[in-house]
């Protein structure tokens, strides 16, 4: 998205509704060669249909100045291209999942709850002593949204939690990612650490965020492998982490041969 902000491209979404993702093909399956694809050679044969591990999902294609980009991830489609037909003067590209939110909202029961205004309290520590001790509170709360780390044992406190959350989405259910075009592309990255947050192991949470034409493309938050004996080991860690993760989001960007500059050292902000 951030590319088809800065390139002012064309896009178009597309999604496999008949797909079936999970299952299992036994037969044996032949399809006729796509058009233009045979050769003379060949032209009498089929092709059979392999079940690979991995596939590539970004495609690429040049034509002069003009490119277009096809991005596949298991039944979602994009399809983005330099072959504009119409002036988009202000360059904004906007996100946004109001109405997922307000979806979840009703299912809930709370389309008109109170706004929140973070969705955790400064201080708030999750632990498995709030989880609950018997069978019977873990069924009824088992149906409920938790967060993410003891959705297999939720109790009451999670849920109050999770409550917090969505009164936090009802407030900002109108904001947006946004991507602008600019002078230049350049991939800024921010991480941080907490130190011995988590009560049960005392292992850290590292997170990080990297930016690309002044919208979010990439972020992550997740509980480190080890127990840092400090709080600069701990953002040590998180950098490190993020670090990684912006040089392959870099050669990603590069590869794709339609960005120039983006070689530069890259900003991490610990």
């Amino acid at each position: 998205m951030a590319l088809v902000a800065h390139y002012d491209l064309e896009l178009h979404q597309m999604d496999v509704k008949t797909a079936f993702l999970n299952g299992n093909i036994d037969e044996t399956i032949y399809m006729v060669q796509p058009e233009n694809f045979e050769s003379k050679d060949s032209k009498q044969l089929v092709c059979r249909l392999k079940e690979n591990t991995v596939d590539q999902c970004i495609y690429l294609k040049f034509s002069g100045s003009k490119f277009i980009i096809l991005v596949l991830y298991v039944d979602d489609i994009l399809l983005a291209s330099s072959d504009i037909h119409r002036d988009r003067s202000r360059g904004i590209l906007g996100l946004s999942q109001k109405a997922y939110i307000d979806k979840v909202l009703s299912r809930f029961g709370m389309s008109n709850c109170a706004p929140g205004d973070t969705p955790v309290a400064k201080g708030d520590k999750f632990s498995l002593h709030q989880c609950p001790k018997n069978e019977l509170r873990r069924k009824i709360w088992r149906d409920f949204p938790m967060p993410r780390q003891y959705l297999s044992n939720p109790g009451m406190d999670h849920w109050k939690k999770a409550k917090r959350v969505m009164r936090y989405l009802q407030r900002t259910k109108d904001y947006m990612l946004t991507y602008r075009r600019s002078s230049h592309l350049e991939i800024v990255g921010y991480s941080n650490s907490d130190f011995a947050g988590c009560l049960d192991s005392r292992r850290s949470t590292s997170g990080y965020i990297f930016m690309l034409a002044g919208g979010a493309v990439s972020w992550k938050s997740v509980k480190q492998t080890l127990v840092a004996s400090s709080t600069m080991e701990a953002e040590f860690i998180a950098c490190y982490e993020a670090s990684n993760h912006g040089i392959w989001l870099r050669n990603f960007v590069t590869q794709l041969r339609i960005v120039d500059g983006i070689e530069k050292p890259l900003r991490i902000n610990c």
